[in-house]
C-alpha cells in the first residue's frame, strides 16, 4: 500500500496557512464591498433623477393636469411638460413634502356600461378590479420674495416614496400626512384635558 506520510506538525502548519489565507481573503472582499457601497451612495446623491408625473396644480408656468417629467438635478427640483420649457425651484426652498394616496376608476364609459350590464350584482365585483392607485406628492415651498406656495403632483403607486428618498438624500427634511395628523391629535387631546 502506497501511503504518504506527513509529519503531524507540517499538517497543522498547512491548516493554519489555509485558515489565515481564507480569513485574509474574506477581509479583503468585505473591505472592497464596503468601499464600493460608499462610492455608490455618494454618486446617487449627485446624479440627476427623473420620474414621470402629472402636475395637478401649483407651479405657475405649468398647466394644470398635464403630464411631464419631474426631475431632481443637483440642487433644483424641475417639472418639464412634454415639449415645453421647464419650471424649477431650489430644493433648499422646499419646507415640507407630504405623501398621500388616491384611487381612481379606470376604463371610462365602456367600463361603466359593462358594470351596469353585469347580471346579479356582478358590477360590484368589476368595480373591485377597475381601480388604479396613485401617490399624491404635495410640496410646500418658499419663493424668492418669501411667499409660501404649494405644488401637487400625481405619481404612479410607489414612486412617491422614491421622490421622498431622493429629496431626503439631498438634505431636505420630509414629513408625511400621518406624522402631521398624529401631532394634531396629540395637541387636541392635551387641549381637551384642560
Amino acid at each position: 500500500m502506497d501511503c504518504l506520510v506527513v509529519p503531524q506538525n507540517q499538517e497543522n502548519a498547512c491548516r493554519f496557512h489555509r485558515r489565515a489565507g481564507m480569513g485574509l481573503l474574506v477581509a479583503l472582499i468585505c473591505c472592497g464591498l464596503t468601499a464600493a457601497a460608499q462610492n455608490s451612495t455618494r454618486q446617487e446623491t449627485s446624479k440627476p433623477f427623473s420620474i414621470r408625473a402629472t402636475h395637478l396644480m401649483g407651479f405657475e408656468s405649468a398647466k394644470s393636469n398635464c403630464t411631464g417629467t419631474l426631475s431632481i438635478q443637483y440642487d433644483s427640483l424641475q417639472f418639464q411638460q412634454t415639449g415645453k420649457t421647464s419650471v424649477h425651484i431650489n430644493i433648499g426652498s422646499v419646507r415640507n413634502v407630504f405623501l398621500g394616496e388616491e384611487s381612481r376608476q379606470v376604463g371610462g364609459l365602456p367600463m361603466t356600461l359593462g358594470k351596469a350590464a353585469a347580471p346579479y350584482g356582478g358590477g360590484r365585483v368589476v368595480s373591485l378590479f377597475s381601480h388604479k392607485k396613485y401617490d399624491i406628492l404635495t410640496l410646500e415651498y418658499v419663493d424668492s420674495d418669501g411667499g409660501i406656495h404649494g405644488a401637487i403632483f400625481q405619481l404612479d403607486k410607489g414612486q412617491g416614496e422614491i421622490v421622498k428618498h431622493e429629496l431626503t438624500a439631498r438634505g431636505e427634511t420630509v414629513s408625511s400626512r400621518t406624522d402631521q395628523s398624529m401631532k394634531q391629535n396629540a395637541a387636541e387631546v392635551r387641549y381637551e384635558n384642560k
